[in-house]
């Protein structure tokens, strides 16, 4: 009886792992397919993927530059 429970314990164990094989697998493919529209949006906005970080700090800058520009225009009370 113990290599019948040792036997079941290890098919228990392996249909868990293929199904955790299973979902992980799902995950990677639904995870490549959200990288590549991510990489298709930046292209069609002229960034590529290494130049990422500089374009963002170029954004924030001007950003700050704008606010920057309406205080200045807002009246002083």
């Amino acid at each position: 009886m113990k290599y019948e429970d040792q036997l079941n314990d290890l098919k228990e164990r392996l249909d868990r792992a293929k199904n955790l094989k299973y979902k992980a697998e799902a995950r990677l493919e639904q995870l490549n397919m959200q990288k590549n529209e991510l990489l298709q949006d930046l292209e069609k906005e002229g960034v590529k993927p290494e130049e990422l970080d500089t374009e963002i700090d170029k954004l924030s800058k001007e950003i700050e530059d704008l606010f920057a520009k309406a205080e200045d225009m807002m009246p002083k009370l």
